[in-house]
């Protein structure tokens, strides 16, 4: 039952972090993504069978508390955008952009579900639904704006750190992508106390989110 209330968050938070990728390469003036229809929130067009499907199911079967995934990426021709090292950069942080807009829409969900106070007979089923729900939309998008921040390519954030590096690494850099999600994986599935040391930031901003708003 808990892995029905999280899938569907899971899915909505990862499918609105690549629209927001192609959103942004549309208003840099490239027009990949929205010709092949990756400016929706249907999830079928964004679902990967790995990371959508396969990876969060694993990770929710393990011990711990992580959960995580992703959605096909969108593609995009960075050649096409109207400056290329600013445009990139600002492609690469919308998901991450969205995922912490969603962190908030969350939290005030769970003032709203809150404040409803659905407690009695089977409203207080339904409201108790809510509320887990909005925090596992909490949870996850943390951790989706904050995992992505890791510089290791293919990560958002790999993007950002690519154009600080002088020229000459760049090529090699960005050549670590075909091994940065299997590497990540398996460390995780591994390694699971090294991921909760890394991920400490996002239970403290977990923790301290769950304190101030009323529930």
């Amino acid at each position: 039952m808990e892995f029905l209330l999280v899938v569907p968050v899971l899915l909505f938070s990862v499918v609105a972090h690549e629209v927001a990728h192609a959103w942004q390469a549309l208003r840099e003036g490239d027009t990949t993504a929205r010709d092949l229809g990756r400016i929706t929130l249907n999830p079928l067009p964004h679902l990967d069978l790995m990371g959508s499907i396969v990876v969060p199911l694993v990770l929710f079967l393990l011990p711990g508390n992580f959960l995580f995934g992703w959605a096909k990426p969108v593609p995009v021709n960075p050649r096409n955008y109207r400056s290329y090292p600013a445009g990139d950069i600002r492609v690469s942080l919308a998901g991450i952009v969205v995922n912490l807009c969603l962190v908030v829409l969350f939290a005030l969900g769970l003032v709203l579900a809150a404040a409803l106070g659905a407690s009695r007979g089977a409203e207080g089923q339904i409201g108790t639904t809510i509320l887990s729900m909005m925090t596992y939309g909490v949870f996850i998008n943390l951790i989706l704006a904050y995992f992505n921040l890791i510089p290791i390519p293919p990560l958002d954030g790999s993007h950002v750190l690519y154009h600080l590096l002088p020229p000459r690494l760049r090529v090699r850099y960005r050549e670590m992508g075909r091994y940065g999600i299997t590497f990540l994986f398996f460390t995780l599935v591994l390694f699971p106390g090294t991921f909760g040391m890394v991920l400490s930031p996002v239970f403290l901003a977990f923790d301290w989110i769950l304190g101030v708003v009323p529930g």
